[in-house]
């Protein structure tokens, strides 16, 4: 009888100490937990590493480069990547045990289920992510600076469980995910050459606001619901305004002076027919830069 695929946790984690025993703990079955930790300082790789986990620290570079990391790191047959803030519910865990020891799945996509400002969001927001989360160890890389995508070589199937998402417990903590993501994605626009548009700042936010409360019906999400539909709103104008700065910046540090010089005349004007071209210099001394090309003063630039 061929011995049961083992499983490995991926996780890459920023200052989650407060999140890692519940996480821990909903992951007991697993067969390792792999942890890469971007430089906390709330004690989150020294809790990991008495909680059983293998930590590696590594200066966050961003997402993609994180979890591919964690992946030159596992060992198990199978990686299961999941976020501090998740929680693997004990009929996920049953489910995956029974689906790796048959089919032909590369990969499965998991449903993820979110609770926003203390509360379950059942149309504004992830109730319909099914992102690619349990994959063959070598059947997968991750891609993207801030919104990273794995991408697949093989058949992918789709579980019936899903992760619990404690993720924005209150507004706090919204701001300041907010902060983060909209800086890292700020960045790579500008690093892509992508240039602000004016629509971004002024009809993104309402877009995205719209978005999910009229078409995803956050509306019945209550005022919780409303309000997370009007932050994800703000969170495109910060974004977009971040990225106008920023590219304004990028302007500023390459901007070069193309002052105009005087235009030479050709041919060379010359005195009259019985005499030559006077030097302005002996002919023994070099011809100073300045007197062919004299400086246009600063008042005149």
């Amino acid at each position: 009888m061929s011995r049961a695929p083992t499983i490995t946790a991926a996780v890459i984690a920023l200052n989650e100490r407060a999140n890692l025993p519940g996480l821990l703990h909903s992951l007991a079955w697993v067969d390792e937990v792999v942890l890469i930790d971007g430089g906390s300082r709330d004690g989150t790789a020294e809790l990991a590493r008495s909680l059983g986990c293998k930590v590696v620290e590594h200066p966050f570079d961003n997402y993609a480069a994180q979890r591919n990391l964690a992946l030159r790191h596992a060992s198990g047959d199978w990686i299961l990547s999941i976020d501090a803030d998740e929680r693997c519910t004990p009929a996920l865990a049953e489910e995956i045990r029974g689906r790796l020891l048959y089919g032909s799945y590369a990969a499965f996509r998991i449903p993820i289920r979110s609770r926003i400002f203390g509360r379950r969001m059942r149309f504004s927001g992830t109730q319909d992510d099914r992102p690619i989360r349990l994959f063959q160890r070598g059947s997968g890389r991750w891609d993207g600076d801030v919104h990273e995508v794995l991408r697949i070589a093989g058949r992918v199937g789709e579980l019936d469980g899903w992760l619990e998402h404690e993720t924005l417990p209150d507004l706090a903590s919204f701001l300041a995910k907010m902060e983060r993501y909209t800086t890292l994605e700020a960045r790579h626009r500008v690093a892509e050459g992508v240039s602000p548009q004016w629509r971004d700042r002024w009809i993104s936010p309402l877009i995205e606001t719209g978005r999910r409360l009229i078409w995803k019906a956050g509306l019945f999400d209550g005022p919780q619901g409303w309000a997370f539909c009007a932050l994800s709103g703000l969170s495109q104008w910060v974004l977009a305004d971040k990225h106008r700065r920023l590219w304004a910046q990028r302007l500023a540090a390459s901007a070069v002076d193309v002052s105009p010089t005087p235009a030479m005349t050709w041919p060379p004007q010359f005195d009259p027919p019985h005499q030559v071209m006077r030097p302005t210099h002996p002919p023994h001394l070099p011809v100073a830069a300045d007197d062919l090309f004299p400086r246009v003063p600063e008042e005149s630039r």
